[in-house]
C-alpha cells in the first residue's frame, strides 16, 4: 500500500511563509497520479487547496490564488506547498491527497495524509 506522509505546518504570523510536504511513501511504486492539498477549519468542510498532475498541470482554490504555489518532484514521489502571504483565515489543518497509485502488487486510489495543522496569528 502507499501513505501520504505530511510534514511543514506550523504557526507563523499573518504576512509570513510555510511550506508543506508530502510524500507518497510505499514500496515498488510504479506511479503516482494527481496528488493535492485540502484543508479543513474547525466548523467548515474541508475545500481544496491545490492539486497537481504528474504531468505538471495544476489546479488552486480561489481564496489562495496568488499566494500559494503547488510544485512536484515526481522522481522523488513528493509534492510541496509553498504558502505565501499568509492570513489567519488560512489557519486549519492540511491534507495531503493522493488521487491513484500503482504498486507491483496493488492500485489503488483517494489515499489521504493525517493532516497537518497550520495556524496563522494576526
Amino acid at each position: 500500500q502507499v501513505q501520504a506522509v505530511e510534514s511543514g505546518g506550523g504557526l507563523v504570523q499573518a504576512g509570513g511563509s510555510l511550506r508543506l510536504s508530502c510524500v507518497a511513501s510505499g514500496r515498488s511504486i510504479f506511479s503516482i497520479g494527481a496528488m493535492g492539498w485540502y484543508r479543513q477549519a474547525p466548523g467548515r468542510q474541508r475545500e481544496l487547496v491545490a492539486t497537481i498532475t504528474s504531468g505538471d498541470s495544476t489546479e488552486y482554490g480561489d481564496s489562495v490564488k496568488g499566494r500559494f504555489t503547488i510544485s512536484r518532484v515526481n522522481a522523488k514521489n513528493t509534492i510541496y506547498l509553498q504558502m505565501n502571504s499568509l492570513k489567519p483565515e488560512d489557519t486549519a489543518v492540511y491534507y495531503c491527497n493522493i488521487d491513484s497509485f500503482a504498486t507491483s502488487t496493488a492500485f489503488g486510489r483517494d489515499v489521504w495524509g493525517q493532516g497537518t495543522q497550520v495556524t496563522v496569528s494576526s
